[in-house]
């Protein structure tokens, strides 16, 4: 089993191309959230795969709410493993998922990183790789998926990681802050949105509807910028900080895995 989470397209690209080599069912994490109360049991798996982006240097907060609320009866000869994607560094966001794994009685066997695409441009500063910059980065983690898929097949344990500079800082202090700070509040849409509700479907979160037409966002937003990337009109703008910033989706470029 893999469960996964991804808002631009990142993660569920590298969740399908794991789930082929691995022969694995796929389950997307905020429509497991979206149902009762979870109970899963390890012990009918021989490998449980966890498939992410990093926000703020640490898994979303809503994977972390998935493993928190369900109940996970496990075996100790389960392989358990989690990849991460990220646009350029992960800081020290595996540390922090092995220890809420081990609150809930699980072990993580191995750890997987891959850097893809940047979707995040809400800070000052942080802004889309190059058409050139992006395509090497997926060419690169596509030869990085079948060394993946043969260790998990292999059960190897492994810190495969990207942790860049200053990783306690960026993981310790800076995430805390940024979930603090940036809500989905600063959203906003411009006189060019044509009120094509795809932000609404897209959400991840159901967190966006439509009113008179053009898009609401609801508090529960998780900073993916989904909405935001797959806007046709780039009609969607995040206070003055994505202006002219160009957009990106896993597909957009690639006419693959665009739903």
């Amino acid at each position: 089993m893999i469960f996964y989470y991804s808002g631009c397209g990142n993660s569920r690209h590298i969740a399908r191309r794991l789930s082929e080599q691995l022969g694995e069912r796929l389950a997307f994490i905020p429509d497991l959230l979206r149902e009762e109360p979870q109970s899963f049991d390890c012990r009918l798996e021989r490998s449980i795969g966890f498939v992410m982006p990093v926000y703020a240097w640490a898994a979303p907060s809503l994977v972390e709410d998935f493993v928190k609320l369900t109940e996970w009866q496990h075996s100790e000869g389960t392989y358990i493993w989690a990849a991460f994607t990220c646009g350029d560094d992960m800081g020290l966001a595996d540390r922090r998922f092995r220890s809420l794994l081990e609150k809930c009685s699980l072990h993580l066997d191995a750890v997987f990183c891959f850097v893809m695409p940047e979707t995040y441009l809400c800070f000052p500063g942080f802004k889309l790789d190059s058409p050139q910059g992006a395509a090497q980065k997926i060419r690169n983690a596509q030869n990085h998926l079948s060394t993946v898929g043969d260790a998990i097949m292999m059960r190897k344990t492994i810190e495969d990681t990207v942790r860049g500079s200053a990783p306690w800082l960026k993981t310790k202090i800076i995430r805390p802050l940024f979930y603090a700070i940036m809500t989905d509040k600063g959203f906003y849409t411009t006189p060019d949105c044509d009120h094509c509700g795809l932000c609404e479907k897209l959400c991840p979160l159901k967190n966006i509807s439509l009113q008179d037409g053009k898009p609401e966002w609801h508090s529960h937003c998780t900073q993916c910028m989904s909405c935001y990337h797959h806007c046709p009109k780039n009609a969607i703008q995040f206070r003055k900080l994505t202006l002219g910033k160009g957009q990106y989706y896993f597909g957009k470029s690639l006419h693959e895995d665009k739903d």
